[in-house]
């Protein structure tokens, strides 16, 4: 039960960003989007592969944390690098 309340309020959190992403265009929050929907999926396969005796001895599971979790870290490290030569920041 609590897999799926977790689910839904990381894809709820998902969707916040992605209308924060909406309205600037800035990717940082496209990122973090991508990383709650890349959460949400795997609480639902979790919650669904919980039957399995491979729940959490599969490193799959710390593979798919691994990767929302690069997400997350590669937003705030491309928002704080300089901008490149010719990519323009949002807003400007």
């Amino acid at each position: 039960m609590l897999d799926g309340a977790t689910a839904m309020a990381s894809l709820v959190i998902a969707l916040f960003f992605l209308r924060f992403w909406r309205n600037s265009a800035d990717r940082f929050f496209l990122y973090f989007a991508l990383s709650f929907l890349v959460q949400a999926g795997h609480r639902v396969y979790a919650a669904l592969a919980m039957s399995n005796a491979l729940y959490e001895d599969n490193p799959l599971h710390y593979l798919i944390r691994l990767l929302a979790y690069a997400l997350i870290l590669w937003a705030v490290l491309e928002k704080n690098l300089p901008p490149r030569k010719g990519r323009q920041e949002p807003g400007e």
